[in-house]
This record gives structure tokens, C-alpha cells and sequence, in this order.
């Protein structure tokens, strides 16, 4: 009897995430799957080399929500996705993160009676006051199968009541992918006569960061300061690309091929970024790591891992920088199965369950 599955896309980091899964389930006999983005099929951030340099398709679907307002984005995305199944048998849909669209996709997936897998499920903030927090909290008390990176978030789906059965620690699907492309990173041309090792990656996307345009300003001197000669690459998109290039020397680059961008964080010195994704990378490379957050999602990356919280603080922000360019940076290791075999296991426990 064959399985039917949905795999319901966002936004661009969702497919870095979903592409080990896909990969597995095509090669699972009795298993289909169709790929949905809520987006537009011409969607900026979803550059034709994304889908080449992951070796995975197009989307099957493009439900064409495109809207600023969170609020309005969900009716759209439940009304859109709602008609898609409708029209296609599917069996078990996999929702991934904590978007709006997510939510929407994973409220309507119950309202049909249908199973609802979340991947990365049970990562929390602990502050209700970010609509993140409360998609994530809607997600995984409607889903059936709770797929979480680490014992951190098995634990905290299970203290806000989720099942035993339903929970499963399959480690961080994000790592299949950065194994699986390991060895195909492409050197960037933005590092033309500059060595390997000798540079800062610089990365910047929360709204928080970019609305508080003097502190900002400050956070960015503190880098400049204490990375001195060393060339700060920094590749960058719409308000963030502005606001920095209006305030500093930073060498600021057009947003790079997944590829590229694999070979600039995997060979840099060190990272200063806002983004979860980007410090999980650099714990799976080794390289030192300084978020520009209070919090994550994924506390591995702090307790194990290379990765170092400066909330918005630049005096912090100057003073560990400057530690780790003078190789005081932390000991660190990877954590528990991040051994790049998570698509595996999750594939497993969709067909035995």
C-alpha cells in the first residue's frame, strides 16, 4: 500500500532542511511525496541555483501567498492549502519550523483528519510575545509525531504535555545536508586575495537588530574595532544591506549560491550572525561563533558547540570577539546525532508507525 506525503515549505531555509528527507523518500519503496511552497514561483530568495546546488526539484506546487501581514498570510495559506488537499490523496503532511504559513498548513492538515509530522518540533524562545513562539506552541500540540534535534527539545515537549509515543529525537536534519554537500562547497569569488581562515562572515536579518538603527551602529564599530586588519564579508539583502552599508567599511557582498555560502562559513575565522541556521553550521565546522541574540532555539550550539550568545550588548559583543581572535575561543564538540543520518530515521518511523 503506498504512502502519500506533503512536504509544506515556507521559506528558502526549509528546503536546505528538507532536501535529505526527499532524497530518502525516493528512495523508499511504496513511499511519494509531493513538495508545496506557500510562496510565489518567483520568489526572489528562491534562486534557480538553490534547487540545483541541493540536487533536489522544484516544488510540485506553488500556493502564490505573498503578504506582509502575519495575520492575513495564515487565511490565505489555510485557504490555498486546503484546496491543494483537496485535490491530491495525501496521507501524512511534514510541516517544518515555526512560520506562519507553517501554523496554517499545520491547522488545516488536522481539521482533515490527515497526520501531522512536525521536523525541528519542540525549540522554544519562552517569550509569547513573538508570533513564532506561538506557532511553534499551535504546531506541536496539533502534531502527531513530534520529530525534535536534541534531548532539550524532547524534554520540552514533553513537559508541556505531549505524548511519549509521539515524541522522537532524530538529531538535526540540518546536518544531513551540510554532510551530504560537504565536499562540493564553492570556493566564493568575493574571496578573491584573500586567504582562507584569514576573514570575519557577517550575517544580519531580525527586525529587533535593524529598527534600533543606534545601537546597531554600535555593534557594528564593535566589530570593526576589534576585527582590525581582517576583512569583514558580509553578504546581505534589502534594509540590512542598506543600514550597514551606510554605516561601515564592511566588505558587503550580494547574497551567495548555497554552495558559496557554505565555503565562506566553513573557512572563515570566525562568524557574528543573528541566525540559528548559520550558528548550527558553524558548530558542525568548528568554527567560533557569535550570536547577536539572548536566546536560542538550539541550546546544543552553546553547551556543546562553538557558538557564543552576545544578546545586543556591544560592549559583550567587542570583548568576545576579541577573545576569540586572540584564540581564546571555547572548547566544543558536536552533538548527539548529528551524524547526518536524521532523514533516515524519519522516513523509518513514518512507514513503521
Amino acid at each position: 500500500m503506498e504512502h502519500n506525503i506533503c512536504i509544506f515549505t515556507g521559506a528558502r531555509p526549509n528546503f536546505i532542511k528538507v532536501a535529505p528527507l526527499m532524497r530518502v523518500i525516493e528512495q523508499t519503496p511504496a513511499c511519494n511525496y509531493q513538495l508545496v511552497y506557500a510562496g510565489c514561483e518567483d520568489d526572489e530568495t528562491l534562486e534557480k541555483s538553490l534547487f540545483d546546488d541541493l540536487q533536489i526539484r522544484r516544488p510540485d506546487c506553488f500556493l502564490g501567498v505573498d503578504c506582509e501581514n502575519l495575520n492575513e498570510l495564515t487565511g490565505r495559506v489555510m485557504s490555498a492549502f486546503e484546496s491543494y488537499l483537496e485535490q491530491h490523496k495525501t496521507d501524512t503532511v511534514i510541516v517544518v519550523d515555526d512560520l506562519a504559513s507553517t501554523m496554517a498548513a499545520a491547522i488545516v492538515t488536522k481539521k482533515r483528519g490527515l497526520r501531522l509530522a512536525h521536523l525541528v518540533a519542540g525549540t522554544r524562545s519562552f517569550d509569547i510575545t513573538m508570533p513564532k513562539e506561538i506557532n511553534r506552541l499551535v504546531i506541536d500540540g496539533l502534531s502527531d509525531l513530534l520529530f525534535t534535534a536534541g534531548m532539550g527539545s524532547s524534554s520540552i515537549a514533553t513537559r508541556e504535555g505531549a505524548e511519549y509515543n509521539k515524541i522522537y529525537m532524530v538529531g538535526n536534519i540540518l546536518m544531513d545536508t551540510l554532510r551530504y554537500n560537504h565536499n562540493r562547497w564553492t570556493r566564493p569569488s568575493c574571496l578573491e586575495g584573500i586567504k582562507d581562515g584569514e576573514y570575519v562572515v557577517f550575517t544580519l536579518n531580525r527586525k529587533v537588530l535593524l529598527a534600533d538603527e543606534d545601537n546597531l551602529q554600535r555593534m557594528l564599530n564593535a566589530i570593526e574595532e576589534a576585527a582590525g586588519p581582517l576583512p569583514v564579508i558580509a553578504p546581505l539583502r534589502g534594509k540590512a544591506r542598506e543600514l550597514v552599508g551606510r554605516m561601515t567599511r564592511f566588505q558587503i557582498v550580494d547574497p551567495l549560491s548555497y554552495l558559496d555560502f557554505g565555503w565562506l562559513t566553513a573557512h572563515a575565522k570566525v562568524i557574528v550572525t543573528d541566525s540559528g541556521n548559520v550558528a548550527e553550521e558553524a558548530t558542525f565546522n568548528q568554527i567560533p561563533c557569535i550570536t547577536l541574540n539572548s536566546y536560542t532555539e538550539h541550546s546544543e550550539t552553546v553547551d556543546k558547540g562553538t557558538n557564543t550568545l552576545v544578546g545586543e550588548d556591544a560592549h559583550l559583543l567587542h570583548k568576545v570577539l576579541t577573545d576569540i581572535l586572540a584564540g581564546k575561543s571555547k572548547k566544543a564538540s558536536l552533538p548527539d546525532r548529528w551524524d547526518g543520518r536524521t532523514a533516515e530515521r524519519i522516513v523509518k518511523i513514518l512507514m513503521e508507525n
